[in-house]
């Protein structure tokens, strides 16, 4: 961050990206290889370019620039929308967002984009597609609940919706089990580390190494538990707010939801799950809450593992986590 000089904020969407500098210099290009070579002329040399995560949208761009050399951050859209909150900003449009976020990336520290090799981006395409699947399916599902609900569901549309549910199950089986194929091929060690950790699912931990691209995103493992978005939220203000604390849910929901299943298994099988659990409980707290801090323990024991590159053992993970 010290070579940096200028700073650029990029709001992108499907066509077209604007870009602004820190002195309020303007341009908009198309979302298109043409336009990214047009961006190359636009900014300066010891430049960082900062844009938000927009599913696909933004990868594109931010690979190619990371190649040509360039300094590239991704941040996360909720915390540029609370930064242009805090400004009382009135005006919204692709040229203030983008002003809104150089300003953001001169205002506060912003992690550095590091490009993907082609199995990562490969499994999260495969994490993408198996997303969409689920909800097709529980949509389906829903479905055929409604159809049975009317008394006299008509056999033709139970029948098609019937097919049609057959052949999700079969592409969400061959997308995981492409995922897990992956997965093997460049983390099996790391894979069968994690699973052996009491209460620890083999989708979960999957879904862990994607995310963290082996556990190499995050020092700490706060840091992770931040990312997944398990951590308490204080809702504190003088003597007449007392807001009960929660999680802050600023991270992924699929993780957050794979790692709640998990721990009711770990509450039985892992003895410091087990333990966290009973002395929330016994305090009074509720069981949710226990749930939760249980969820936070199996990722304390998932990093440790990770960074110590051993298998699950319970005296020696507990200290470390």
């Amino acid at each position: 961050m010290n070579k940096i000089k200028h700073f650029y904020g990029v709001d992108i969407s499907k066509s077209f990206f604007d870009i602004v500098d820190q002195d309020g210099k303007h341009a908009q290009f198309s979302n298109d290889v043409k336009g990214f070579k047009g961006l190359l002329k636009f900014i300066q040399k010891d430049s960082l370019v900062v844009m938000e995560a927009t599913g696909y949208y933004h990868y594109r761009l931010a690979q190619y620039l990371y190649e040509k050399g360039i300094t590239v951050s991704v941040v996360n859209p909720l915390s540029v929308k609370r930064f242009i909150q805090m400004k009382l900003s009135k005006i919204k449009t692709d040229k203030s967002d983008a002003k809104a976020i150089c300003e953001y990336a001169q205002a506060t520290k912003v992690p550095m984009y590091t490009a993907r090799n082609a199995v990562q981006a490969e499994c999260l395409q495969l994490l993408s597609l198996q997303d969409l699947y689920l909800k097709q399916r529980t949509a389906l599902k829903n479905k055929v609940h409604g159809e049975k609900a009317l008394g006299n569901p008509s056999k033709t549309v139970t029948r098609s919706l019937n097919r049609s549910l057959k052949q999700l199950e079969k592409e969400l089986a061959q997308v995981e089990a492409k995922l897990e194929c992956l997965v093997r091929e460049t983390q099996e060690k790391q894979l069968e580390q994690l699973t052996s950790i009491p209460g620890m699912g083999k989708k979960t931990a999957m879904l862990l190494i994607v995310l963290t691209d082996g556990f190499t995103n995050f020092e700490s493992a706060r840091q992770l538990c931040c990312f997944t978005g398990i951590t308490p939220t204080i809702r504190q203000s003088g003597t007449s707010v007392r807001g009960r604390s929660r999680i802050s849910k600023v991270g992924n929901r699929k993780l957050r939801n794979l790692l709640f299943m998990c721990s009711f298994t770990a509450c039985k099988t892992n003895k410091a799950c087990r333990e966290i659990y009973e002395r929330i409980v016994a305090k009074g707290k509720s069981k949710k809450l226990a749930l939760i801090a249980v969820c936070n323990k199996l990722l304390k024991q998932a990093f440790a593992i990770a960074k110590s590159g051993t298998f699950y053992q319970e005296n020696y993970i507990s200290k470390l986590a």
